[in-house]
């Protein structure tokens, strides 16, 4: 079988960052993932499940609220590898294009207090698994990331 796109991105290289990861076609549609890296892959440690649990929650919250880009939102979701995040968008985008809308889901996630969206028994399958204050602290560490991102962070390395 051949090896699936995500798997021929060299890891060692990577650093956090926003990347296009993938475009489809679906129909006459495109559709843009997106790679949300929040750590640097085998060499800082990976997020936790109940920050990243939470971070899902109020991102995806978010995302499914945006004005100007809800109606385009197909997913928000969680990496395996626990270093990051995928955000699927209808549309033919660069990472340029939806950097505001990342960064500012992410300054929401950052300043986030209260009760997490979904966090209740009858809501999700795991509410008890969540962690804010860690949510608040990726999502500072990122967004501080997009303020100032620097064009080699929005392609993947060679």
């Amino acid at each position: 079988m051949e090896k699936i796109t995500s798997f021929t991105i060299d890891h060692i290289k990577l650093q956090p960052g926003l990347y296009v990861s993938r475009k489809d076609k679906v129909g006459a549609q495109t559709v843009t993932t997106f790679d949300l890296r929040l750590t640097s892959p085998n060499e800082e440690p990976v997020m936790n499940t109940a920050e990243m649990h939470t971070i899902e929650h109020l991102a995806a919250t978010f995302l499914r609220n945006e004005t100007a880009w809800k109606e385009k939102v197909l997913y928000f979701g969680p990496m395996g590898c626990r270093t990051g995040f995928y955000l699927l968008l209808a549309g033919d985008y660069t990472s340029r294009a939806v950097l505001d809308l990342v960064r500012d889901c992410f300054c929401f996630v950052r300043d986030f207090r209260g009760e997490v969206p979904g966090a209740s028994a009858r809501d999700c399958g795991n509410y008890l698994d969540m962690n804010l204050p860690m949510a608040n602290y990726w999502g500072n560490r990122y967004a501080s990331l997009l303020e100032n991102i620097p064009e080699d962070r929005l392609v993947y390395p060679e």
